[in-house]
């Protein structure tokens, strides 16, 4: 097991994850804009297609950078720091940063997410 001595390590590991949970984000959505090219998809299945995209996303991050101790924490504080930077992120390539309850449900979901995939990674490297 290892051992935590510095609140920077917990940090640089969310940020790692946040980080790697962005670019699968970003290639997701680059995914799904090509398909609507080539396939015709409904408007209304856009929105919770992207939502699991991000949601696999922060999931794939979490589990691949937390370790240590509190997964559930250094998971769940990931999935605020994704929603926080992937709304800028896509509201900045969209040239739209209006906000909705939307992303109150995103938030849930990626803090719920984080939160599951942080402590299954943490419990997971134990054995």
């Amino acid at each position: 097991m290892q051992n935590e001595t510095t609140y920077g390590n917990g940090l640089f590991q969310i940020i790692k994850g946040v980080a790697l949970a962005l670019a699968l984000s970003f290639l997701g959505v680059v995914a799904l804009a090509n398909a609507l090219r080539f396939f015709s998809l409904s408007e209304t299945a856009v929105y919770p297609i992207n939502q699991l995209i991000k949601c696999v996303s922060i999931a794939i991050g979490s589990l691949a950078f937390i370790r240590g101790e509190k997964g559930f924490l250094k998971g769940g504080g990931a999935g605020v720091l994704f929603t926080f930077l992937s709304y800028l992120a896509f509201s900045a390539l969209g040239g739209d940063f209006s906000l909705s309850w939307l992303i109150l449900i995103e938030l849930l979901f990626t803090v719920l997410i984080g939160a599951i995939g942080g402590a299954v990674a943490v419990n997971l490297r134990r054995r």
